[in-house]
């Protein structure tokens, strides 16, 4: 199997790796992963959960919205959160510089559409930081009308020590405080949906669900289960 390497970064947490590879399985499909050491961050082969992310974490909101996301990965929670026509300005976050620049060069098969969206700008920092302090570091009480989350693994297995603050009362209650009245705040998961971690936000938003999402896995000939949480602030979801 031939595997071609587009971009490359040494980070603290390990090498960053772009990769892109044809798929025997599936027809000789281009197949795009970014890796994080021997860790797969994100790959064009499974993207359902990813946009429904977007389209879960929107959908109880009306109005011009102004959402930023945590985590670019390859962009497909971006580009489906673009297209709601209700999104008027997106922020996108991402730790390591380079996964923009390899949308801004257009390595991947999403990086030309978010370039030139105007409503889209894609921004290096620390999503987790950025929790406490402000998601927009230019403009602190910016508050937003939804915040999307896809960065670590699940709320219980982080990319970094560090981040497991921001899933504690004390790092959603910041995460809440940034929201707008009736604000969704909405991340997503590797694992299926856990029934305490649902409690935990609702206990801090006042409503929560969580939505299993399946999806066929060519490499295992099974269906594979990812989650999505949504909590809302001062929300009317079903609890």
């Amino acid at each position: 199997m031939s595997v071609k390497e587009l971009g490359f970064q040494q980070t603290p947490l390990g090498e960053l790796t772009l990769r892109q590879r044809a798929e025997p399985r599936l027809g000789g499909i281009d197949v795009f992963e970014v890796k994080l050491g021997d860790e797969y961050l994100m790959s064009s082969l499974f993207t359902e959960s990813e946009r429904q992310l977007a389209t879960t974490g929107l959908a109880p909101l009306t109005g011009d919205l102004d959402v930023v996301i945590g985590g670019l990965g390859l962009g497909y929670t971006a580009v489906e959160a673009l297209k709601n026509p209700n999104v008027s300005s997106l922020l996108v976050i991402d730790l390591f510089q380079a996964v923009i620049d390899w949308h801004h060069a257009g390595l991947v098969p999403n990086g030309e559409f978010l370039a030139n969206d105007p409503r889209c700008e894609l921004r290096q920092g620390d999503f987790f930081e950025l929790a406490r302090s402000g998601f927009d570091a230019s403009a602190p009480e910016r508050k937003f009308d939804a915040v999307l989350l896809d960065i670590d693994h699940s709320p219980e297995h982080h990319l970094d020590r560090g981040n497991a603050s921001l899933y504690t009362f004390e790092g959603l209650t910041s995460v809440k405080d940034q929201l707008k009245p009736n604000g969704t705040f909405a991340f997503w998961s590797n694992d299926q949906a856990s029934i305490t971690y649902t409690e935990r936000l609702r206990e801090v938003f006042g409503t929560a669900e969580a939505h299993d999402v399946e999806f066929p896995n060519p490499y295992t000939g099974a269906t594979s289960v990812n989650s999505v949480y949504i909590a809302q602030k001062n929300g009317t979801m079903k609890s």
